[in-house]
Formats: C-alpha cells, structure tokens, sequence
C-alpha cells in the first residue's frame, strides 16, 4: 500500500503539471458569455492568457490539485484495489465496478479542489485578485457560505467521477492486455503511454456534458449575481440559451490534455510500480502487471481535468 502511494503521488504529480494549462484554457471556454465571448477558441484562449498575464497564467490554481493529490490518490488506490479483492475475480465488468467505486469515495476531495481551482482559474490578476491560494480560497467560500458552498458542484462532480472512473480504469485494463504490456517488454513504456493517453481520452468522452455543468455551478456567482438553482437549472438554462453545443465547450483542449497527462500518469506508475515489486497476482491466481493510477484531472485530472 505505501508503495502504491508513492507511485500514485509521482504520477499524479507528472500529470498535473503537464495539463494543467490546458486545464485552464477548459475552464475559461467553458463559463465565458455566450453573449461576449473572450475567446474565440482554445488557441486563441492560449495565446490571450499568455500575452495578458504570462505563461504563469496558464499554471493558475495548480496548488489545489496538487494538494489534494496525496490524499485523492491515496483514496483512489485503496478502494480500487480493496474492492477489486473483494468482488473476487479480475473481470472487464469487476474492473469497471472497482473504478467507479474509488471514483465516487475520492469525490469528498476532489469536489472542494475543483472548486478551489476553478475560482483560482477564473480570477483577475493582479492586485485586484479575490484569493490568494486555494487554502485561502476555501477558507473564504466557507466563510461566506458554509460546509454546502465547499461542496457545491458535489452531485455533478459524482455524476461525472463515478463512470469516467469505470470507464478508465476498464478502458486501461483491456489496452495494456490487448497490447501485450508485460515487464521486460523493450516497448513497454510506449504501451503504457498509449494505453493510458487514450483510457484518458475515452473517460472524458464518457462524461464531458457533466463536467460542463460543473465548471458553471462551481463558477456560478462569481461575477455578478448567481445564475442556477442547481443541476438541472444549470442544463435547462444552458441548454435554452446556447444550445446542445454548450456541452461540447472546451471539448478540443480537454482531449489535448487528456492524452498527454493520463500517459504520463499511468505511464510512471504502473513503471515504477512494475519494477520496484513486480507483477502482482490477480485475485484468482494469475499474474498481472501492478495496478494503474487515478486519473488527474483531475485532473482526472477530468476527467478532469481531472
């Protein structure tokens, strides 16, 4: 366990700091006006934060995924793996059971990080800035709003973690066997990379819609009054006013990152797990290589991010 832990925090660590960028470029296309928009795309959003606020603007509210990291990545690999154990077989169905188990428990944490990072994303620069950090953030929703404004966005980020989950933890089981993944394999590494890119990918293909809805809860009221009533408000409104593509919104950047961050990401992981104790045996008796990572995202990371 602590060896699964370790190997979580190094690659959720690898993975956050090679999405977060375009995390943010998602974030910003996500709840901007449809009646004046800032960006025109995920491009043009790159290049606007970059030339108005530097490349360090891209890298706002990294703390609070990275804060959480430990904690989430702890959750995430003990669930899935106690879970797994206790379903008794290591089957395609069991694989995505266990993962939409530790997607849901690891919502506790990730709910108020999100929010934290997507107020942090969202804020001006400068001295004009509302926080300070994500601790500082936190501290200043509860304060105005209690234990309910640091959950907000928690029924949406459920919907959106407990299947993504599933679907990237099965999607990476059936890659890495369909790709012949063992330990000593001169090319493993390049599996890993595309096993674990393109779980990435399929897990927020599978819930994108959802996290849409998220962003504009957790954002919601932040400039100006607030807008939803809750979930369904927020897609009824959303809907009636921009239509089925408001769901799409930062769909091109979330798949920019979601390759290269969850390569990275299972890739570290299941290498060093795989060399630093070996395969381990599956539940009915047969060997397989160790186990794979959460996804960051989030930063999922999203799914993420996630």
């Amino acid at each position: 366990m602590a060896l699964d832990f370790l190997a979580g925090c190094a690659g959720g660590v690898a993975g956050v700091l090679v999405g977060h960028p375009f995390d943010t470029v998602k974030v910003r296309l996500q709840v901007q006006s449809v009646e004046k928009p800032q960006y025109r795309g995920t491009l043009h959003c790159f290049q606007s934060i970059i030339k108005q606020e530097s490349v360090l603007g891209l890298y706002k509210g990294l703390g609070s995924p990275l804060m959480g990291l430990t904690f989430i990545n702890a959750l995430v690999f003990g669930v899935q793996g106690n879970t797994l154990r206790a379903l008794g077989r290591d089957t395609p169905l069991n694989q995505f059971l266990a993962g939409a188990a530790a997607g849901a428990i690891q919502c506790v944490i990730c709910c108020p990080m999100e929010l934290a990072k997507t107020r942090l994303q969202l804020q001006d620069a400068g001295p004009a800035r509302t926080y300070r950090g994500s601790l500082h953030c936190l501290a200043q929703i509860y304060r105005r709003e209690g234990v309910r404004g640091v959950n907000r966005g928690m029924a949406s980020t459920l919907l959106r973690e407990t299947p993504s989950f599933g679907v990237y933890f099965l999607a990476y089981d059936v890659l890495t066997r369909a790709l012949g993944c063992e330990p000593g394999d001169r090319l493993l590494v390049p599996k890993l990379l595309l096993a674990g890119g393109t779980s990435g990918i399929l897990s927020w293909l599978s819930t994108y819609p959802v996290d849409v809805v998220k962003s504009r809860l957790q954002a919601d009221g932040l400039r100006g009054a607030p807008r939803y009533d809750g979930f369904v408000d927020c897609v009824r409104q959303s809907y009636r006013a921009e239509g089925w593509r408001v769901f799409t919104r930062g769909l091109a950047s979330t798949l920019l990152r979601a390759f290269p961050v969850n390569a990275a990401t299972f890739a570290t992981v299941t290498v060093v797990l795989t060399y630093a104790r070996g395969p381990e045996p599956r539940p009915d008796g047969e060997a397989v290589p160790a186990a794979p990572a959460a996804p960051s995202g989030s930063g999922l990371a999203q799914p993420s991010s996630l």
